[in-house]
């Protein structure tokens, strides 16, 4: 794989995000010359790149800009061989409050980078989706051919994406594959994604105040979605696909409460908190995927099990937990 890319010029969109910061230090240890785009802010925050290795940052171009801004998307995709499309506003309750930005954002944001491409005739580009475009399953479990439902305004804006990533592979035969992760987490994850909030709560209280806790997730350890993306652009024959990560496995939000908790070491107990609950119709209950398309495409499964992440998980915020406010509820 590392031959692969060696020397490849490649954009990575969203680089300061959870899982875009962890493709970027998998990137630069292959040998890539790695643009890593990130949302410009005043403090110039690279966001999760400031935890990077010092040998991962000195290889990086680092640029700030806004997905919304076409001219800062073309600068940053050109001359590039790769793009990896992950920039995104992801926080479904902040879709709630902020539609229209997130809507702005993720469509518009996806367009410029569609037309970046196009016209700039890049190789391959690898977009990233979400198993929230799918609703509350309609089927044990979600293959590809599944309906999407918009049951948020995150969900609609990333389902206006992949329907923009598919129609630039049909109209202008764009070599865009479409990646479906469904929940990531691990190391460095923000309290926004529920793992990180059950973890510090266990470890700082002894309440742990949840949303729905008998909604169902099938959730994947980074490591094994970084490894995803990566086939994503490596993989021949796959252009015009959209591809579901996902370990076929799932589990109920209060299981794997009760299973942090077991790890951790505490006799805290779970509450549910009217704060975190999601409109009835918002709610997605159940989310397990069907990964066969993955192994047969790309050759890719899962190889690291949910007892294993979970541990890595705690053992990282344990030693790092004075990077989280504990307990706020964070969008």
């Amino acid at each position: 794989m590392d031959e692969f890319w060696a020397g490849k010029k490649v954009l990575v969109t969203g680089a300061g995000g959870f899982i875009g910061s962890r493709l970027v230090e998998r990137l630069a240890a292959a040998g890539a010359s790695v643009r890593a785009f990130v949302r410009y802010t005043s403090r110039a925050d690279p966001g999760l790149l400031r935890l990077a290795p010092p040998e991962t940052l000195s290889h990086l171009e680092l640029i700030g800009g806004d997905l919304r801004d076409a001219d800062a998307v073309r600068q940053a995709v050109r001359d590039c061989e790769v793009v990896f499309h992950l920039g995104a506003l992801i926080s479904i309750p902040y879709s709630y409050v902020h539609p229209a930005e997130v809507a702005e954002t993720n469509f518009m944001g996806t367009l410029n980078v569609l037309m970046a491409c196009r016209d700039y005739g890049v190789p391959r580009l690898v977009h990233t989706s979400t198993s929230e475009v799918y609703g509350t399953a309609l089927t044990p479990s979600i293959d590809e051919a599944h309906p999407l439902q918009g049951q948020s305004p995150y969900s609609a804006s990333k389902i206006g994406a992949d329907k923009l990533a598919e129609s630039f592979y049909c109209t202008y035969e764009l070599p865009v594959v479409t990646i479906r992760p469904f929940n990531t987490y691990g190391p460095g994850q923000s309290s926004r994604a529920v793992i990180p909030t059950i973890i510090t709560q266990a470890l700082a209280g002894q309440v742990i105040r949840l949303g729905s806790l008998d909604t169902v997730r099938d959730f994947t350890y980074v490591d094994d979605t970084v490894a995803g993306f990566l086939r994503g652009a490596e993989a021949q024959g796959v252009e015009g696909a959209a591809i579901n990560l996902g370990t076929g496995s799932a589990v109920t939000i209060g299981e794997l409460a009760e299973r942090i908790v077991q790890k951790v070491g505490t006799q805290a107990r779970v509450e549910t908190d009217s704060a975190r609950m999601r409109p009835t119709k918002s709610e997605v209950r159940r989310l397990l995927s069907n990964n066969a398309l993955a192994k047969e495409r790309l050759g890719w499964a899962p190889r690291v099990s949910l007892d294993e992440g979970l541990d890595s998980t705690i053992a990282w915020i344990r030693d790092h937990l004075d990077r989280y406010r504990i307990g706020v509820y964070e969008f």
